[in-house]
């Protein structure tokens, strides 16, 4: 790769930024900020066309190996962006809301349940046809999901690996004339039903793009630079050229050295959360830019059975529901680790330890809400950007019904007691004690909320005034910045995003790829 000033080293396709002693000026035909779904996905398919590719990422490189041995707490805090403390702050009626966002080499792709959607038919129509996105039609993507699929391995979870605590939900869920469904997820044959997936999986068994993607990438000529701190695009003559920020190998991971990456082209993939402060700083002023986020809140709800379960013990998360789509609800059966999980539990004293004890016979199972989109990005004076969530009336009232339906499973399927998540209430022991979580007065902020798809801060559109992106997923305002990550999709999924977000970002790739091939040509 041509170099201005100080280089990259002596070739090494991984480059540890924190153990660079200098910072590093150089160009390439493409540089990536972010190496998760989107910018692996990107990196692979531009770097095999004969592109010169530099991956940036803020995050660390730990190896697959590496993170199989960390216990979960120790993947919360090395892999997790805030050390899993990040939150969306709720206004008005609104719970706070914990967001999962993986920082690391293959971001949040490492540290997801494996669950593979892909968007649902009635979505596509809604872009195709009322949003005039062509591109973003279902037939139209067929081939970019097909890749996608084929190079992580996508098969649905066998029955024999659902785990006692799954099994527990689907009998109340029958019970229920509620139909129950495998989960489809990126683990081929080789898921030893661990139940540890959020935290990188310990048999190595999944196929997130640290595994599937980055390694090709890298074998086909892309570097990728861990510890780099993206600050901002480099613009020149109203286009970007570029990109320049700190290498993060001070005491305690302080920015340190300044780099600087000169390109042909500049890709954005580094999430909902952080690209539209990067086009803002750029001069992008959109109205839509870093607005209309939505998270898919979701809650889980915790059930002590009479039987032991040892709900870890299987595939996280093996199955899923449909039922209620149409009402804009998802179930999806889930566990977690049990320390993590026991310091939910309710109780103080003897009482929280007794429930800590009475784990092994403990069930979970969770629903996320298809949102129409509250949140919004704002700028700090911090390396961290906020986000604020505003939850619609109606994304309130499925939220609650939710609940009042995971609690209704966990009872019909044997339960003694089930913990709701709304602290300080008291157990669920009776169907009318379910049925009282949708319709008795409720502050929303004592809802124990999560969220893991954090989607459109950047949205694609037709045109300008829709949208920060056009359909090729160049930037409006700012030409030679493409973004291939979940801020383009423009609304609300319902369903988990790694598969949505990768097809997207490989049609772009493919799009860019000729555009490039074009533009050499000539």
């Amino acid at each position: 790769m041509s170099r201005r000033g100080a280089d990259l080293g002596a070739g090494e396709p991984v480059v540890h930024g924190r153990g660079l002693r200098r910072g590093f000026d150089v160009a390439c035909d493409v540089v990536v900020v972010g190496s998760g779904a989107g910018g692996a996905t990107a990196a692979l398919h531009l770097a095999q066309a004969g592109k010169r590719v530099i991956v940036l990422e803020e995050g660390p490189y730990i190896r697959r190996e590496d993170y199989q041995r960390f216990q979960p707490t120790e993947s919360v805090r090395r892999m997790l962006r805030e050390a899993g403390m990040l939150t969306a702050l709720g206004l008005g009626q609104t719970p706070l809301i914990a967001l999962t966002v993986g920082r690391v080499v293959g971001g949040s792709s490492v540290l997801t349940g494996g669950v593979c959607f892909r968007v649902p038919s009635e979505v596509h129509a809604h872009w195709e046809q009322e949003l005039g996105l062509p591109g973003l039609g279902e037939r139209a993507l067929e081939r970019a999901y097909e890749d996608v699929e084929r190079r992580i391995d996508v098969r649905p979870v066998p029955v024999e690996m659902r785990s006692a605590s799954t099994n527990a939900f689907v009998r109340g869920a029958e019970r229920l004339d509620i139909p129950i469904h495998p989960t489809r997820r990126n683990t081929g044959d080789d898921c030893e039903g661990n139940g540890r997936c959020n935290f990188g999986c310990p048999a190595g068994a999944k196929r997130g793009v640290d595994v599937a993607y980055l390694p090709d990438a890298l074998a086909a000529g892309a570097r990728l630079v861990s510890d780099a701190l993206v600050e901002g695009l480099i613009v020149r003559d109203g286009r970007a050229v570029g990109v320049e920020g700190r290498l993060l190998g001070g005491r305690f991971g302080d920015p340190s050295h300044r780099f600087r990456v000169h390109a042909r082209v500049v890709v954005l993939a580094c999430g909902t959360i952080h690209t539209p402060g990067l086009l803002a700083r750029a001069g992008v002023r959109s109205p839509h830019l870093g607005r209309g986020i939505t998270l898919h809140p979701s809650v889980r709800v915790v059930a002590r059975f009479p039987e032991v379960l040892n709900g870890w013990d299987g595939a996280l998360q093996a199955v899923y529901a449909d039922r209620f789509d149409a009402d804009g609800i998802k179930l999806v059966g889930v566990y977690t680790a049990v320390n993590i999980l026991a310091a939910g539990l309710p109780g103080v004293g003897p009482e929280l330890a007794r429930r800590v004890r009475e784990l092994p016979r403990t069930g979970v199972f969770g629903g996320m809400v298809h949102d129409e989109g509250g949140g919004t990005v704002h700028n700090t004076p911090g390396r961290e950007p906020a986000l604020t969530y505003r939850m619609a009336p109606g994304d309130l009232v499925r939220l609650r019904r939710t609940m009042r339906i995971l609690c209704e499973m966990a009872l019909e399927g044997g339960a003694e007691e089930v913990y709701p998540p709304i602290f300080g209430l008291a157990p669920v022991r009776t169907r009318a004690d379910a049925r009282a979580l949708e319709t008795d007065p409720i502050d929303a902020r004592r809802i124990e909320c999560l969220a893991f798809h954090p989607l459109g801060s950047a949205r694609m559109a037709n045109d300008a005034r829709r949208g920060v992106v056009d359909e090729n997923a160049e930037v409006f305002e700012l030409p030679g910045a493409f973004v291939l990550d979940g801020s383009v999709l423009p609304t609300s999924i319902g369903v988990n995003s790694q598969v949505p977000i990768m097809s997207v970002a490989t049609q772009s790739a493919w799009r860019l790829r000729e555009r490039l091939a074009t533009v050499a040509r000539a």
